[in-house]
C-alpha cells in the first residue's frame, strides 16, 4: 500500500545547519523509501502570517527551494511545489472555514499564546492578532486534505493542528459526504529521534537565539567562522574532555559515521584541544556540505532551473487538486458549468493562471502520479494545452526513460497511425494514444526537443 506523506516548509528565512540535520535530510531520506508518495511544498501563504517583508519572503522561497534541491530531493520521484501555485488550496480553505466552529479555533495553541502575552502586558487580548494567525489551522488543514495525505511529519507542538484537521475533515464528510467520505483522516508522524542540534551557545540551534551555523550562505568561510565561536569549557589542551557534554561532539556525531564518532570521542577524552576539535568538526562537515553547497550556488545563479522544477511540481499537484476540487464544488452546490475547462477535459489546469501564462514558451512533458498511484506523463504545447496523455507506469523511472527517448529521437520513428487514431510507440510499447487530428501538433512539439 502506498502512503502519502506531506511536508510543508514555511518561507520566512534561510536554512541553517540545524534545519538540514533536523528536517531536510531525514525528510529527503524518507521520501526514497518504497511505498512512500511524498509531497513537499513551500508554505508561502503561511509565511504571510509571520512576515510582512515581501523581499524577505521572495528571497526565502528561492533559498529554501534551492536548499532542498541541492540536498538531493528527487523531483521526479516526489511532488515539490509552492503552495501559492495551487489555487485550489485557498478555495478549499474557504470551504473548510465555513464548516469550522469558531470555538475550535479559540483553542488553538498559537492563538491562545498570543492572547496570553497580550493579557500579561495588560492590553486588549486580541491586540495585533490577525485573522491569518487565528485561522492558521484551517489553512494547514486545506494543505493536508487537498491531497488526502495519510501522514504528516510534525513536531509535538503541531499535533493539536493535526487533531483539528481531523475534526474539520470529519465535519465536512458528515455534512456533504452522503455516504462518500471526501477526506481521509491524516495521522501525525512524530519522530523523537530527529536530531536537535545545539547552537553556538549550547541552546537549541535557532534563528530566535541568533546562535545558528550557516548551511550554505557565506560559503565555507562563514561556516568555519561560526564553528570557531562555539562555546566550550575552560579545559586546556592535554586535559581530558567530557565528550557527552560537549556541543562539538554532538554536532560531529550528527554527521559522522559511528566509527568516526568513536575516534573523535576518544581523542577528546585523551585531551585534544578545543581549537583542534573545532577544526576537525569543520573538516567533517565540509565532507557532506561542500558538494551540496556547490549545487546550491549553481541553482541560485540560475533561478529559472528552480522555477522550472517548481512549475513541474505544480503541474503534478494540480493533476490531482483540480479534478478533486470539481468534486468538492459539486458536493457543496457550486458545480462548475460544463463549458468550463479542467484537467480532465484536456487543458492543462495551470494554463489559466498568471504563473501558467508566464515563462512557458515551449512544449514540455509533465510527469505525475495519478489517483491510482501509478505514474504517467502529459505532453503539453507552448500554451499549456494537453496534446496527449500516456499509459500508466509502475514507477517514475520508467516514465522518465520513455520521455527521454521521445525528447532525443526522431518524432516520426515513434508515431504510428491507424484510421482516426494515432499513437506513440517506444520499444514496441504503445505509450500514448491520441486523435489523428492532433498529429501535426504532436509532431511539431516533439520536434522542438530535437531543435533545442
Amino acid at each position: 500500500m502506498t502512503t502519502r506523506v506531506l511536508t510543508g516548509i514555511t518561507t520566512t528565512g534561510t536554512p541553517h545547519l540545524g534545519n538540514y540535520a533536523g528536517a531536510i535530510r531525514p525528510a529527503i531520506e524518507a521520501s526514497t523509501q518504497p511505498g512512500v508518495d511524498a509531497y513537499f511544498f513551500m508554505a508561502d501563504y503561511h509565511a504571510l502570517i509571520k512576515c510582512e517583508d515581501p523581499q524577505r519572503i521572495a528571497r526565502s522561497r528561492l533559498e529554501i527551494a534551492a536548499t532542498w534541491l541541492a540536498g538531493g530531493l528527487d523531483v521526479e520521484r516526489v511532488t515539490f511545489y509552492r503552495q501559492s501555485d495551487i489555487p485550489e488550496i485557498p478555495e478549499l480553505c474557504w470551504m473548510l472555514t465555513c464548516v469550522t466552529p469558531k470555538g475550535l479555533m479559540n483553542r488553538a495553541h498559537a492563538y491562545k499564546a498570543a492572547v496570553d502575552q497580550n493579557e500579561a502586558r495588560d492590553i486588549e487580548p486580541d491586540d495585533g492578532i490577525t485573522l491569518g494567525l487565528f485561522s492558521y489551522p484551517v489553512l494547514m488543514a486545506a494543505d493536508i486534505l487537498m491531497f488526502n495525505a495519510h501522514k504528516v511529519p510534525v513536531g509535538r507542538d503541531q499535533i493539536q493542528h493535526l487533531e483539528m484537521t481531523r475534526d474539520i475533515a470529519q465535519r465536512f464528510n458528515h455534512l456533504y459526504g452522503r455516504g462518500n467520505d471526501f477526506f481521509v483522516l491524516p495521522e501525525a508522524q512524530v519522530d523523537d529521534e530527529v536530531a536537535t542540534l545545539p547552537g553556538l551557545d549550547g541552546r537549541k540551534m535557532s534563528k530566535s537565539y541568533n546562535n545558528t551555523i550557516p548551511l550554505f550562505e557565506g560559503g565555507a568561510k562563514a561556516m568555519k567562522s561560526a564553528i570557531m565561536r562555539i562555546v566550550t569549557d575552560s579545559k586546556e589542551p592535554g586535559e581530558p574532555k567530557d565528550a557527552e557534554s560537549s556541543h562539538l561532539y554532538m554536532l560531529y556525531r550528527a554527521f559522522a559515521t559511528p566509527e568516526e564518532s568513536a575516534v573523535f570521542r576518544r581523542e577528546l577524552e585523551d585531551g585534544m584541544g578545543w581549537g583542534d576539535a573545532k577544526q576537525r568538526l569543520f573538516e567533517r562537515l565540509e565532507q557532506d556540505i561542500a558538494p551540496m553547497r556547490e549545487r546550491y550556488m549553481e541553482l541560485m545563479a540560475a533561478p529559472q532551473r528552480i522555477e522550472d522544477a517548481l512549475q513541474a511540481g505544480a503541474d503534478k499537484a494540480r493533476a490531482l487538486s483540480a479534478p478533486f476540487m470539481e468534486r468538492l464544488r459539486e458536493a457543496v452546490g457550486l458545480k462548475t458549468s460544463s463549458a468550463a475547462l479542467s484537467v480532465t477535459t484536456g487543458r492543462d489546469a495551470s494554463a489559466g493562471t498568471s504563473e501558467g501564462k508566464a515563462g512557458r514558451k515551449k512544449p514540455r512533458f509533465v510527469n505525475f502520479r495519478d489517483e491510482a498511484g501509478q505514474f504517467r506523463f502529459r505532453l503539453l504545447d507552448e500554451t499549456g494545452q494537453q496534446l496527449l496523455l500516456s499509459i500508466q507506469f509502475g514507477n517514475p523511472k520508467e516514465a522518465g526513460a520513455v520521455i527521454k527517448q521521445l525528447q532525443t529521437g526522431d518524432p516520426d520513428a515513434f508515431i504510428s497511425t491507424r484510421d482516426e487514431q494515432a499513437c506513440l510507440v517506444v520499444d514496441e510499447l504503445v505509450v500514448a494514444e491520441f486523435s489523428a487530428e492532433d498529429l501535426p501538433q504532436v509532431r511539431q512539439a516533439l520536434a522542438t526537443f530535437i531543435e533545442a
